[in-house]
């Protein structure tokens, strides 16, 4: 090659930037990243600086927050269908990596266990697990709509009688409750391969037909999934003092002599304000002014057309005040419905503070099975199958029957307990799980 080639080369040389020197960081130093305004995580052994991304990020910066400091490794596969295009966005926030002579994982968790989930759900994605049937999700919202339609029909037919509206009341609270399982399918974007399909119609299931937020629920929900029964992390425990929960907090709350209510008595007093106000009460309030504090307009016109659609269907036959009795009714029904069956899973099961387990580990001690059957898939909108479902929550429901028995493969190979009960002990476990909590608070109120 002759010298002006020789010469080119050097100037384009020169012309490039040398790389920047490739960080690396320890546990200890990434540990120490976890305030408000200074945030760091590790996804695949790669540093991020999520300070400023976290109140961008669509599932809403909490999420995020609360695995700050940690590997996120296996969240971040978990609620991400489309890993490779959501790295593009992480390019941006990287700052390093772990040090070549650090673990993967933090905090001793046991690596081989780890390894042997993301292998789990790596033949799960082989089997086409993640791969949703069209014809499931729209036979589920065809019986829905097909319930609204019914529901009109009653009353047409019927008439405004006493019985003629409890039934109108039972079909439209079935149909309440079934567009929140479908809607939850849609938020877990388990349904669509492309997100933007799926959002599109979670607005409409929870919007139009439910008159609900979904970035309401979003960022709330996906709270609970990312650090289950995690006090101060998961938004589902946290009761505002109305209950103590778990094993620790009635034994701190009794140790402060705090009492904003008589503890001992929370078994008692759950069925007269958890399952019939939760709903008709406190989400509305809560989800209305969600809607109108963060400016989520989209949202509040997608329930504004349920709102509408409702009152210009029942108008004519109960007008105003009556319609308004007929939609605080059925909620209080959908609210016992939902309690229910969202609780069965989760407060007869650990509930503590942070402990920084593993991914498999900590959606296991935050959760268990209902028995499979088919009144049980379509009552509980397959949340029967929870530990399947938190563990792969964008997962169709459908094929949870299917990773079942590989999942507890893995828990007994590692001694994580698989809880399954029957759905009546379910329902009891919730009242005991309280009333032995109750029972914590006021053992240490009095003595210690």
């Amino acid at each position: 090659m002759g010298k002006g080639g020789e010469k080119g080369e050097e100037a384009a040389e020169r012309e490039v930037p040398p790389a920047p020197p490739r960080r690396f960081y320890t546990w200890e130093e990434i540990q120490k990243h976890t305030a408000r305004t200074d945030k760091w995580l590790v996804i695949e052994r790669k540093v991020y600086n999520i300070t400023q991304w976290a109140s961008r990020h669509p599932g809403g910066q909490r999420v995020l927050s609360h695995c700050a400091g940690e590997d996120a490794t296996d969240a971040f596969q978990a609620f991400h269908i489309n890993p490779t295009l959501v790295r593009k966005f992480l390019k941006p926030l990287l700052i390093g990596e772990l040090a070549p002579g650090e673990p993967s994982e933090d905090r001793d968790k046991n690596s081989r266990l780890v390894e042997d989930f993301r292998t789990l759900r790596k033949t799960a994605e082989d089997m086409n697990l993640f791969r949703a049937s069209p014809w499931f999700f729209s036979l589920y919202l065809g019986h829905i709509l097909a319930m609204e339609a019914l529901a009109w029909l009653t009353v047409s037919y019927l008439g405004t009688g006493w019985i003629a509206t409890l039934i109108l009341a039972c079909i439209l609270t079935t149909s309440q409750a079934q567009a929140g399982w479908l809607q939850h399918d849609f938020g877990h974007l388990s349904v669509f391969k492309k997100s933007v399909w799926n959002h599109i119609l979670h607005k409409f299931v929870i919007g139009h037909l439910k008159g609900a937020s979904a970035n309401w629920w979003n960022h709330r929900h996906f709270q609970h999934h990312a650090k289950p029964n995690i006090f101060k992390k998961d938004p589902d425990v946290n009761m505002l003092h109305v209950f103590v929960l778990g094993d620790s907090q009635p034994v701190e709350y009794g140790k402060k002599k705090l009492k904003y209510l008589p503890y001992n008595h929370q078994h008692e007093y759950f069925f007269l304000i958890f399952p019939p106000l939760l709903i008709p009460v406190y989400f509305q309030i809560q989800i209305i002014s969600t809607m109108i504090r963060h400016r989520f307009w989209a949202d509040l016109a997608w329930a504004a057309s349920y709102y509408m659609r409702y009152f210009i269907t029942y108008i004519p036959f109960y007008g105003v005040l009556g319609s308004l009795c007929l939609l605080t009714f059925v909620r209080f029904l959908e609210s016992h419905w939902f309690v229910w069956v969202t609780q069965m899973n989760h407060i007869p099961m650990e509930i503590d503070s942070e402990k920084h387990r593993d991914w498999l580990s900590s959606q296991l001690a935050a959760t268990c099975n209902i028995e499979q059957s088919f009144f049980n898939d379509w009552f509980t909108g397959h949340l029967n199958f929870q530990i399947e479902h938190h563990l792969f929550p964008t997962m169709p429901r459908h094929n949870f029957w299917k990773i079942k028995p590989l999942v507890k493969s893995l828990c007994a190979k590692y001694g994580v307990q698989y809880e399954e009960k029957p759905l009546g002990k379910a329902f009891v476990d919730i009242v005991g799980s309280l009333k032995k909590s109750g029972d914590l608070w006021l053992d240490a109120y009095l003595h210690k």
